[in-house]
């Protein structure tokens, strides 16, 4: 039987993974795939696939465009989630923070260097004509666990997360929203190790068949409104919203977005150029 692993956030993005596994689809095709959950996001799974220590990731699609372009050695196979991310922008919920200026040149709360809350934090100050080498400033706090702590204690001052995660936080009065920020492209990719394409594209493809079989239809699952808001704690009316926003893909994403991506990354000085297409995919 084939190992292996791959790397996503444990979050409601993700249960069409879950459920496949729990199903054993994978083992009927002689693949072993072992989940393993990423608490600190993007940047820990650019780590991870840099080190062999996963195959395949389901990441941030900004996140691994910078690393490919840094020198991982992966590629883009496939477009997860077609649709944006909400990015929630929070406060500590006794902060005096009210608005975007409040919270200009203050500290943001960033899991690592590299991750999704740093790149859209540089891209939500560039939205709001901030100074990006006076009005950005960085603490890293790890994961959510480590941002709570950070904007509770004061360590930091505002965190970026995907809203919907971040919402039952919100809800029990330790965070407070103060906007929301969607990306201007698809959010999730599945990225793959190089050498794992080359030497096992037909489990590779055996992978995203199965997977694609279940997002497609992923809507239609029965009551999957309320299996959702109970594995991961949110209210079923936020679930519902969330789900009416959200749309899964199948198909490699595409040369226009890749280019849109690129072109923001590199106006911030991101990253130091851009790229052909085909050195960021990998058509299967």
């Amino acid at each position: 039987m084939k190992k292996v692993n791959i790397g996503g956030v444990p979050e409601h993005f993700n249960l069409a993974w879950y459920l496949t596994l729990k199903n054993g689809e994978y083992k009927e095709q002689d693949i072993n795939l072992r989940w393993h959950n990423y608490h600190g996001g993007t940047g820990a799974m650019c780590k991870a696939l840099r080190s062999g220590e996963i195959d395949m990731a389901v990441i941030l699609t900004e996140g691994v465009v910078k690393d490919i372009i840094d020198g991982n050695p992966s590629k883009i196979v496939q477009t997860f989630v077609e649709s944006p991310l909400n990015w929630g922008i929070h406060v500590a919920a006794d902060s005096s923070f009210k608005t975007m200026d409040d919270i200009k040149g203050k500290r943001a709360a960033i899991s690592r260097f590299g991750s999704g809350s740093h790149l859209m934090a540089y891209i939500n100050a560039k939205n709001n004509n901030w100074d990006l080498q006076k009005d950005l400033n960085f603490e890293v706090i790890k994961n959510l666990d480590g941002a709570i702590e950070g904007l509770t204690e004061g360590k930091a001052d505002y965190f970026m997360w995907e809203k919907f995660t971040t919402k039952p936080i919100v809800d029990d009065g330790i965070f407070r929203r103060i906007a929301n920020f969607p990306t201007p492209w698809p959010c999730f990719v599945i990225a793959v190790r190089e050498e794992f394409i080359k030497n096992d594209e037909a489990a590779l493809k055996s992978i995203l068949n199965i997977i694609n079989n279940t997002t497609i239809d992923f809507k239609l699952i029965p009551s999957i409104d309320k299996t959702i808001a109970n594995r991961y704690g949110q209210e079923l009316i936020d679930v519902q919203e969330w789900l009416s926003l959200t749309e899964w893909s199948q198909t490699l994403i595409q040369e226009e977005t890749i280019t849109n991506v690129q072109n923001q990354l590199f106006d911030l000085n991101i990253i130091p150029k851009k790229v052909d297409y085909l050195e960021l995919v990998h058509k299967l």
